[in-house]
């Protein structure tokens, strides 16, 4: 079994137009940057991995996950974990409430806290379970997002323009500690960005589209 995450001769067509064409593995613990303007297919991109492509484009080619082929699965069994630009934690749910969801229905519900509570530990942010998410700093809700994502198990990372909102010094720490984390976890990374600094912080391999 070849672990990481394939993307076999994916080519993504809009209106009959090539839009995207892409053959690349990601190995565990290692980034591909995709960088390009707006409009030339970076998050459609994503989409084709999430199980999520809009109607109006077409896509062949295969996603491989640690040799599983999942191009035709529904989203919720690909075991795909996304960050976005913007952190879409539930304002009406606490930050451990929040980070609850992440996990996998059912089980023991103290065995569930304490996950939780490891997993705010790990991320500086110990005694936040009871914490408003309004009350959050923008660098304390990245995190709390980023391990509510890693709380469902996922076996790739993508990112989509995922540290955009953040100003220059936040944005070196939380970018650091997202490539950390998946490194950790050998989590293959597929992250789009207008930013070169993300890129040469990632340090993989970078494809540009739009040529």
């Amino acid at each position: 079994m070849v672990k990481g995450l394939t993307l076999d001769r994916i080519a993504i067509t809009k209106g009959g137009v090539p839009l995207v064409a892409l053959d690349r593995h990601i190995a565990p613990g290692q980034v591909l940057t995709v960088m390009g303007p707006s409009g030339v297919g970076k998050s459609t991109l994503l989409s084709v991995v999430t199980g999520t492509l809009p109607n109006a484009f077409a896509c062949t080619g295969r996603v491989l996950l640690d040799g599983r082929d999942i191009t035709r699965l529904p989203p919720h069994d690909r075991r795909v974990g996304i960050l976005f630009q913007d952190d879409l934690l539930f304002p009406h749910l606490s930050v451990g409430a929040n980070l609850m969801f992440g996990l996998a229905p059912g089980g023991d519900r103290a065995a569930r806290r304490a996950r939780v509570a490891q997993a705010l530990e790990e991320v500086d942010l110990a005694g936040f379970a009871d914490r408003d998410p309004a009350t959050l700093s923008g660098g304390q809700k990245a995190r709390v997002a980023l391990m509510r994502m890693l709380l469902a198990d996922p076996c790739t990372l993508l990112l989509d323009e995922a540290f955009g909102r953040l100003d220059t010094v936040l944005r070196a720490q939380v970018r650091e500690m997202v490539f950390a984390r998946a490194r950790a976890r050998a989590l293959p990374v597929l992250m789009v960005t207008h930013d070169a600094a993300d890129a040469e912080a990632a340090g993989g391999d970078v494809v540009t589209l739009g040529n």
